[in-house]
This record gives C-alpha cells, sequence and structure tokens, in this order.
C-alpha cells in the first residue's frame, strides 16, 4: 500500500465535545474536521466504531459489522424529524468525562421513541433508504438485530446463557423469537441505519476537506457478540458452546502476568476451507467506511497467544501458528492493494515482518518506545523506514507529557541527548520529532497537541475499567492551536498538495 507524506490526529468520536455526555458524529464532529483542515492535516484516525460491550471497550464489540449507537447525534435524529426538539431537554452536560452508563440509558430512550417515530410514517425517501439498508446489509444486520434484541429481553444476559434452542440457533425458536420480538429487532435496524446515515454523511464531508479516514479493525472479536453467536463453527468452541482457548498476549512492557482478553480464537482451518469469506465480507464493509484500516495485534496473523479457556491470566500460553499468508493473499486476490496498517508492535519476529513486507503493509512506530536502549532501537528516528506510519504514543500509551513525567533522570538525559537540546517544551518536542521523521505517516494524539498529562490519558491495558472516558474540554482546538500545528507539518513537508 503506498502512502503520501502526511500527518493527522488520534481521536475517537467519543472523546470530541458538546452536550450530549458524549461525542457525537454531529455537529462537533464536523467543526473537528474544519480544525483537520485548518491545521493542513489530512487523515483523521479513529479507534473501533463498532456498538462497545465489556467495559465499554471499543476492542470488545457486540459486533465486527455495525456501529455504536452511543455517537447517533440527536440533533440531526430532531433535522430528520424522527424527535422532537423537546425530546433533547435534560441532556445537557459539562463536557466531562464520559458517564457511559447514563449515555447508555440516555441513548436507548432516545433511539426507542425516534425509531416509534419513524415508523409510525410512510412511504417516505428515508423509509426506501431503510429499507435499502436492510437488504444491502442483512447479511449480518439480521443476525445482529435479533442478538441484541435478546440480550435486552433477557437482562443483558450473554447469548451462552440463553436457553439452548436460542444458543444452537434453532429454525423454530428464531422464528418464534423473531416474531415475539418484532418491535425491538425494527429498533435495532433503524438505530444502524441512522448510524450509517450519519456516519457517511460525515465522511463525505471528510472528502470534501480532503481528509481520510484511518479506521481500526480489533484482529479478535467478543465472545458475546452477534458474530460468534451467528458463525460458531468459525471459532474454538466446545459442544457447549464455551471457549476451550481464548486470545492474549504474554508477560511485555505493559504487564508483568501478560494480558488475558478472553476472545475466542478462530478455527483458522474452517476459514480457509470457506476462502475466509467472513474476514472479507468485514474487511469489505471496513473500507466501506474509511480510506484505510489499521489491523490491531497484526503479529497474531502469523501466530496468536493461545490460553486454555481456565487459565486466570495469560502466562501459561503457548503461540500457536496461523495462515496469515493465505489469508492476505486471498484480500490481495479481491482487493488488489491492501489498504492496510499493521499494528505490528509488541513480540515481533522476522516472520511478522515478513508477512508485512511481503504485502507491502506500512507498520507502526512508537517514539515513546524509542528511548534509553542504545542507537540501535528500531523506534528512534534515525532507525524508521520511510513505509511506516510514526506516532508520539497511542490510545495504549500515557499521553507524551504524563508519559515524560513519569520518566526517570537517566531516561530524561537519553531524551535530551538524543533531541539536543532540553526538551522544555514537551509534548511538541515529540511532535516535531514525529512530523520531522522520514516517516510517510505521522499521527498525533489529540491530547498531546493539547499538551495534557496523565489525566486524559485513554487506556490502561490490562485494566478492565475505568478507560475510554476521556473527551476533549469545548473551545481547546483553537485556530492559534491549528495554526502551530499547519506551519510545524508545511515545515516537514507533510502539508496537503495544493494541486488536490
Amino acid at each position: 500500500m503506498q502512502l503520501s507524506r502526511a500527518s493527522g490526529i488520534l481521536l475517537h468520536p467519543t472523546s470530541l465535545p458538546g452536550p450530549f455526555g458524549i461525542g457525537t458524529l454531529g455537529r462537533e464532529a464536523v467543526e473537528f474536521l474544519d480544525f483537520l483542515a485548518a491545521a493542513e492535516q489530512s487523515v483523521w484516525q479513529l479507534l473501533p466504531l463498532g456498538p462497545t460491550g465489556y467495559g465499554d471497550s471499543p476492542y470488545s464489540a457486540y459486533s465486527a459489522f455495525a456501529g455504536n449507537p452511543l455517537l447517533i447525534c440527536p440533533r440531526q435524529l430532531v433535522e430528520a424529524g424522527d424527535l422532537e426538539r423537546e425530546d433533547l431537554e435534560g441532556l445537557g452536560d459539562d463536557g466531562a468525562a464520559v458517564d457511559f452508563a447514563r449515555v447508555h440509558r440516555q441513548s436507548q430512550t432516545l433511539l426507542a421513541k425516534a425509531a416509534r417515530r419513524f415508523f409510525a410514517g410512510d412511504g417516505t425517501q428515508r423509509h426506501h433508504a431503510f429499507a435499502g439498508f436492510c437488504a444491502e446489509q442483512a447479511y449480518w444486520l439480521n443476525d445482529y438485530a435479533i442478538f441484541q434484541a435478546l440480550r435486552q429481553h433477557f437482562g443483558g444476559r450473554p447469548w451462552y446463557r440463553w436457553e439452548l434452542s436460542l444458543r444452537q440457533r434453532q429454525e423454530a425458536a428464531l422464528h418464534q423469537w423473531g416474531e415475539r420480538l418484532a418491535a425491538e429487532i425494527d429498533c435495532e435496524k433503524y438505530a444502524q441505519f441512522v448510524f450509517f446515515e450519519q456516519w457517511f454523511a460525515l465522511r463525505d464531508q471528510a472528502a470534501r476537506r480532503g481528509i481520510r479516514i484511518l479506521g481500526d479493525m480489533p484482529i479478535f472479536v467478543a465472545l458475546d457478540s452477534a458474530d460468534v453467536w451467528a458463525n460458531s463453527g468459525e471459532f474454538q468452541l466446545d459442544a457447549d458452546l464455551q471457549p476451550t482457548v481464548v486470545a492474549g498476549v504474554p508477560p511485555d512492557y505493559f504487564s508483568a502476568t501478560g494480558q488475558r482478553w478472553g476472545n475466542p480464537l478462530y478455527r483458522w482451518e474452517r476459514m480457509a476451507e470457506n476462502g475466509f469469506s467472513w474476514w472479507l465480507a468485514r474487511l469489505r464493509w471496513a473500507l466501506a467506511q474509511t480510506d484505510l484500516v489499521r489491523i490491531d495485534h497484526f503479529r497474531g496473523f502469523v501466530a496468536c497467544w493461545e490460553i486454555p479457556a481456565a487459565e486466570p491470566t495469560a502466562v501459561h500460553g503457548r503461540w500457536q501458528p496461523v495462515p496469515g499468508e493465505a489469508l492476505f493473499r486471498r484480500i490481495a486476490e479481491d482487493f488488489g492493494e491492501v489498504p492496510v496498517v499493521a499494528e505490528d508492535l509488541g513480540v515481533i519476529t522476522p516472520e511478522v515482518e515478513a508477512l508485512r513486507d511481503a504485502f507491502g503493509l506500512p507498520g507502526m512506530k512508537v517514539l515513546q518506545f524509542a528511548f534509553g536502549s542504545g542507537p540501535d532501537n528500531p523506534y528512534l528516528p534515525h532507525n524508521l523506514p520511510r513505509h511506516s506510519v510514526a506516532y508520539t504514543g497511542t490510545h495504549d500509551n500515557d499521553t507524551t507529557l504524563g508519559w515524560w513525567q513519569e520518566l526517570s533522570a537517566r531516561e530524561r538525559e537519553a531524551v535530551r541527548e538524543y533531541l539536543g537540546h532540553e526538551a522544555r517544551q514537551m509534548p511538541w518536542d515529540l511532535i516535531r520529532v514525529v512530523l520531522a521523521s522520514v516517516a510517510e505517516l505521522a499521527i498525533v494524539p489529540l491530547q498531546d497537541l493539547l499538551g495534557l498529562g496523565s489525566a486524559a490519558r485513554m487506556n490502561r491495558p490490562g485494566q478492565p475499567t475505568g478507560n475510554w472516558t476521556w473527551r476533549c474540554p469545548a473551545g481547546a482546538m483553537t485556530p492559534a492551536l491549528a495554526e502551530r500545528l499547519a506551519r510545524l507539518s508545511h515545515c516537514f513537508g507533510r502539508g496537503p498538495d495544493p494541486s488536490k
């Protein structure tokens, strides 16, 4: 995949400011696009957009295909005629951290009301669009809608604790419950229709400004998801549909006991027999929504850390080989050039690098990992390959200011020695370095541009709750900040091409 020299900002939509307790795809998202354009940035990187499950992590979603209803903008539902302006009274907040319990309740109430009003009408252009959406996306939407309706009916119980006939997806049971929960199923389909109606309108706004969207795809899916429920034969489950092994990573930089993610592992031999059809459908829909896709935990396409399901930590696992080359060869046959960024952080072997390079995929380089281990560190700017994506930090790292403040005196001195000055303007000192690097694409989290400390960190790997709640303060993305970033981007040849 070819990348032009460019730069962009990492910001998940939930972190946008706004009056609804969580960022949405509405007015504030368009204002962020304006900020990106003013700052001469041409890439907006997101986290996964799916409906969040356990811990409200974007990397643990109820579907690999559906959108997150929490991101639906209520104002746009009023503009579409699905809500009254009075329905939005009392929804305001001060833009503080996301209270997911509150916004879930708020979203469910509003969307149920909007769906009733929408279905009470008939014959409009949007109704025809809804019917077309349901027909085109039926391959995932039907399973997802009944899955969510059943989960809510059973009080949030995961699918593997439903009655046996539903766990096994017996046709008679699905038909019976489909009729019984028809209204709830229609509401779920409406929510997905509205999400993608708003998302594709926002993506069009980005394209008009010359901004590409870099999406994010977790390699694994959640056990409690429509994907596993509807495709159980493609996952390593026992006769009772419980996982025999689960995913994670061994002990590393982030955790002494590793990370036990708990996702079921794929039956890769079964997927290969099916021509990797599930993966092709997943990637095709992802690329309909974004211009590029970062695949999280790319090394899992060479070998995955297989943990016995009964193990409480990731310590007692083993690497199991994965037919990644066959998968990406099949992807290349379908897509030609593969528009994928490989998240190749962590325990990287020559085999992982070979798979990445065989298909021309750019890897990731994080400057926070660069200092303190000598001049051969692969994350140091002078060692970066041109065909890569460089970051000050990612959503899994501390903010750069927080990282700097936690460094030992010896580590700080190593950074100063490399930079050649006292590093008195951190995090802008590191922002300048990442923009100056030879990496074709440079990405900076918004928290670093705002100079925020550890309180603004998005995620702490291995900590199951309390993550993903950070929101940008209203008014923080000022014209002065945009101008400062634009000057640096222009200085290092990352500004947009005027001819385009």
